[in-house]
């Protein structure tokens, strides 16, 4: 893989933690307390969500901090070793619990009986932002499980190479 590109990428990323970091400590509070000053009944609800959101973040920035290692990997051509694998397995773990906190926001969302303003819309629309969430978790960690799987198969095909040669 072309040096550039490893450094245009790895830019990306601290950019994404960084900013992750900023929600973390920032955003997320402040977006929190906010509503509750707007709407008190949210009160009780503002912590938890607060949490979970800032823990769904960090899975984020696991995913991504072994992303940044898997191109240390390709930098050395060292990508195709078994301790890739424990990389691989860290982004699916990420994507997996980040999947599970946003399956918990949407049954909490889905059997409490959550205040809202107005007519409901800001929960239905909080459910359906979760769900969203969920599918695209699923997914990407049903992706990151094929990918693994391909990255064991072309690892025997590189040995299985090396020793024909």
């Amino acid at each position: 893989m072309h040096s550039l590109l490893v450094g245009i990428l790895r830019i990306g990323i601290a950019a994404a933690v960084l900013f992750g970091l900023f929600a973390q400590a920032v955003i997320i509070p402040t977006t929190a307390a906010d509503e509750v000053d707007l709407f008190p009944p949210y009160e009780p609800y503002a912590l938890p969500y607060v949490i979970a959101s800032i823990l769904g973040v960090a899975c984020v920035q696991v995913a991504l901090g072994a992303i940044w290692m898997l191109l240390a990997k390709v930098e050395r051509d060292a990508i195709f070793t078994r301790a890739a694998f424990r990389w691989v397995d860290l982004i699916i773990g990420a994507a997996v619990v980040a999947t599970l906190i946003a399956l918990g926001a949407a049954v909490h969302l889905t059997l409490d009986t959550i205040p809202s303003p107005d007519d409901g819309m800001a929960v239905e629309g909080a459910l359906l932002a979760a769900l969203a969430c969920v599918a695209a978790g699923a997914a990407f960690s049903m992706l990151m499980v094929i990918m693994r799987t391909l990255l064991g198969k072309a690892m025997d095909m590189r040995t299985e190479l090396a020793e024909v040669i």
